[in-house]
C-alpha cells in the first residue's frame, strides 16, 4: 500500500514539473532576407566586387534602401546575428512571422534555406516559418526584377527574370529574380514548419478534418501536400493557404495562420493568372471577409488543446489589434484616412473574433514597429505582440518565455552592434560619388557610412527616411513649411492661447524656462513621433531625457489651448498622437498574466 502510494505521488509530482517546465520561443519577424553573396542558376553574374572584402556582391542601392521601409542588404548581417544571439541563449525554437524573404525570389530562398540549415544542424534549432505578403507576393509565381541593384559603375543596375519586362540598362536577366508563388516557397522550405518534421508531436492543417484522431506522422505528410491546401478565396479562384499548427515541444501547440489574402482584380480571368490579385497588406481585414475558414479552423484547434491541456500560440504576419496605442483616429484627422499605412489597422472586429474563437497571445509583423496591444471582455483576453524588423528601425526579436498556460514572459533584444554592417559602405561610397556627379536632386545623407554601431545605422535609416519619404509624402506640405521655421522654445509659446508678455508671466508662475526648449526644432520633434510609432517604449533610450520632459509639458499645454486656427489646432494633434503613442502598454520586457487580464512591466 506505501509502495502503491509512493508511486502516485511520485507521479503526481512528475506531472506537475512536467506542467511548469519553462519554453523559450524566440520571434524574427519580417527578416526580408536578401542573399548578398549568392549566386543565380542561369546566369554567371555573381555581383560587384567590394574592395573591402575582394568578395563578389548582389546588394541594392543605399538610395532605395532610404526610401524603403526596409533596409535590403544590411539585415543580412543582422539575421546571422540575432541567430548566434539565440543559440548562444540555448533557444532551441524559432518562429518567424513572415516576411522572412524580400519577394519569394528563388536565390533568396536558396540563401535562406542554406543558414536555417546550418542553425538545424549545428545547433538544434526548429524552425518555423508562417508566409507575409512579401513571401509570397502572390499565389502564383509572377516574373518580376528590380532596377535598383548596384552596378559596377555605382549607378542602378536592373535585375530581371524576362527580357520582356526589364525598364533600365544596363541590366541582368534570370528565372531567379522572379516572385515566388506559394509552391515554390512550399518546395524549397518545406521543412521549416509548412511540411511534418519526424520529431513533432504533432501537426496539422486547417483542411485536415482527421486532427482529432490518433496523430502520426504519416498521415500528417499527406495532409500536407500542396494539392490538399486550397481554398476558395472568391466563387472560381482557388489558391493555396499554408497555414498549420505543430506540436514542437510537449503540451505547447504553435499555431502559424497564413494571413495572406491574396483576392482576385477582375472575376472574369483565369484563376491562375498571377498578375489578376490585388495584394496581401491589408491583412486580418480580409481574413474576415474571404477567408472565413480560418476562424472556424482556430476555434476547433483552440478547443482541442484546451481538452488536451496544451498552451496554444499563435503567430501570423498581420496584427490583429490596433497598433498605433489609440492615436488611429488622431492620425486620421491630422493626415487622412490614406496616411500612415492607416488601411493596414485591424478593423476592432478583428480581435473580437480571433479573441473569441479561442487565441489569448498572438505574436506579429508586417508594420516593422515594436508594440503590445490587448483587447479584453468579460469573458477574453487577447494580446497582441509586434515583433520589430531585423530591417527597420528598432531593429530586435522577441523571445517568449511560456511560465505556465496563464503566466508568459516577453522579451525584447535590441540588435545593437551587429558584426560586418559596415562591410559594403566602400561600394555605398562609389554609388554616393555616381549621385554627385549626376547631380541628383535627392541624394542620401553621407554621413550615414560614419555610423559604428547597427543601432546607429538603423536610426539614421529612419531620419533619412522620414525626410525623403515620410515627410514629403504624409504630411501637409504648409504645415511641414509653417513647423520648420520653428524650435521648440516657439512651439512652447505657441502652445499658450495668450500674449507674449502674459505667457512670459505664466510661465514663470509655472517655473518653466523657455530657453531650454531652444536646444531643439520642429524636424526633431517630427522624428522623434516617428522614433515613438517604430519603437514604442524603446524609442526613450534614443530621445535626451529632458526633451522628454518638455514634450510633455507641451502635450499638457497644447490639451488646454482652445485656439481655433488651423496650424495650431494640427499641432495639438500632433502632441495628442505624440501622448499616445509614447504611453502605451509595455512592450521591452513584460510580464502577462491572463487569469488577472493583466500586463505588467519588468525591470
Amino acid at each position: 500500500m506505501k509502495k502503491q502510494l509512493f508511486l502516485i505521488l511520485t507521479l503526481i509530482c512528475s506531472m506537475i514539473n512536467a506542467q511548469q517546465k519553462e519554453v523559450k520561443i524566440a520571434f524574427l519577424a519580417d527578416v526580408h532576407f536578401q542573399d548578398l553573396y549568392g549566386d543565380f542558376s542561369d546566369n554567371d553574374f555573381k555581383g560587384i566586387i567590394n574592395p573591402k572584402t575582394g568578395k563578389p556582391t548582389i546588394l541594392r542601392t543605399m538610395d532605395s534602401q532610404l526610401h524603403s521601409t526596409r533596409i535590403f542588404n544590411e539585415n543580412f548581417f543582422a539575421f546571422i546575428k540575432a541567430l548566434d544571439d539565440i543559440v548562444a541563449k540555448q533557444i532551441k525554437i524559432v518562429a518567424m512571422p513572415g516576411d522572412f524573404s524580400d519577394d519569394g525570389q528563388a536565390y533568396n530562398l536558396r540563401g535562406l534555406h542554406k543558414i536555417l540549415d546550418y542553425y538545424k544542424e549545428q545547433h538544434g534549432i526548429k524552425f518555423y516559418l508562417t508566409t507575409g505578403n512579401h513571401d509570397p507576393v502572390g499565389p502564383f509565381r509572377k516574373e518580376a526584377g528590380k532596377d535598383d541593384f548596384l552596378g559596377e559603375d555605382g549607378l542602378p543596375l536592373g535585375i530581371y527574370s524576362n527580357k520582356n519586362i526589364e525598364k533600365t540598362t544596363p541590366n541582368i536577366i534570370t528565372k531567379d529574380i522572379a516572385e515566388s508563388g506559394y509552391l515554390e516557397i512550399l518546395n524549397e522550405l518545406k521543412e521549416f514548419g509548412f511540411y511534418p518534421k519526424k520529431d513533432d508531436l504533432f501537426w496539422s492543417t486547417p483542411f485536415d478534418k482527421n486532427f482529432k484522431t490518433e496523430y502520426t506522422f504519416s498521415k500528417a505528410l499527406l495532409a500536407a501536400d500542396y494539392s490538399k491546401r486550397m481554398y476558395e478565396v472568391e466563387q472560381g479562384f482557388s489558391v493555396p493557404d499554408l497555414s498549420y499548427v505543430v506540436e514542437p515541444t510537449e503540451n505547447v501547440w504553435l499555431m502559424a495562420i497564413d494571413g495572406n489574402t491574396y483576392i482576385p482584380k477582375n472575376n472574369k480571368e483565369v484563376s491562375t493568372n498571377p498578375n489578376n490579385y490585388k495584394g496581401a497588406s491589408i491583412g486580418y481585414n480580409n481574413v474576415l471577409t474571404n477567408k472565413k475558414h480560418l476562424v472556424e479552423w482556430v476555434k476547433n484547434i483552440a478547443n482541442e488543446a484546451k481538452k488536451k491541456n496544451k498552451t496554444l500560440i499563435a503567430f501570423t504576419h498581420y496584427p490583429m489589434v490596433d497598433f498605433n496605442d489609440g492615436a488611429s483616429s488622431e492620425i486620421k484627422n491630422l493626415l487622412g484616412e490614406k496616411k500612415w499605412q492607416l488601411e493596414r489597422v485591424p478593423q476592432d472586429e478583428v480581435a473580437k473574433v480571433f479573441s473569441d474563437a479561442g487565441i489569448k497571445i498572438h505574436f506579429a509583423g508586417h508594420m516593422h514597429i515594436n508594440d503590445t496591444g490587448s483587447k479584453k471582455s468579460e469573458t477574453n483576453f487577447l494580446v497582441n505582440i509586434q515583433v520589430p524588423s531585423l530591417a527597420a528601425y528598432i531593429p530586435a526579436y522577441k523571445i517568449l518565455t511560456i511560465k505556465s498556460s496563464d503566466e508568459m514572459e516577453i522579451e525584447t533584444k535590441v540588435l545593437n552592434d551587429v558584426p560586418r554592417f559596415d562591410e559594403l559602405f566602400p561600394l555605398y561610397e562609389k554609388e554616393f560619388l555616381a549621385l554627385q556627379q549626376a547631380k541628383s536632386p535627392t541624394i542620401w545623407n553621407k554621413d550615414i557610412l560614419k555610423t559604428t554601431s547597427y543601432h546607429e545605422f538603423m536610426l539614421f535609416h529612419l531620419k533619412e527616411l522620414v525626410r525623403l519619404r515620410m515627410i514629403p509624402n504624409d504630411w501637409p506640405k504648409d504645415f511641414i513649411e509653417k513647423g520648420r521655421k520653428l524650435n521648440g522654445e516657439d512651439l512652447l509659446f505657441l502652445s499658450q492661447n495668450l500674449t507674449i508678455s502674459a505667457i512670459k508671466k505664466e510661465l514663470k508662475q509655472k517655473r518653466i524656462s523657455s530657453k531650454v526648449y531652444r536646444k531643439w526644432n520642429f524636424d526633431d520633434l517630427i522624428l522623434d513621433l516617428y522614433k515613438f510609432q517604430s519603437a514604442d517604449e524603446l524609442a526613450k533610450r534614443d530621445i535626451p531625457k529632458e526633451r522628454l520632459e518638455q514634450y510633455k509639458t507641451l502635450e499638457e499645454l497644447f490639451a488646454e489651448n482652445n485656439s481655433q486656427d488651423l496650424f495650431i489646432q494640427q499641432l495639438k494633434s500632433l502632441f495628442k498622437i505624440l501622448s499616445h503613442l509614447s504611453n502605451g502598454e509595455p512592450s521591452n520586457h513584460f510580464k502577462i498574466d491572463f487569469k488577472e487580464k493583466i500586463i505588467q512591466p519588468l525591470p
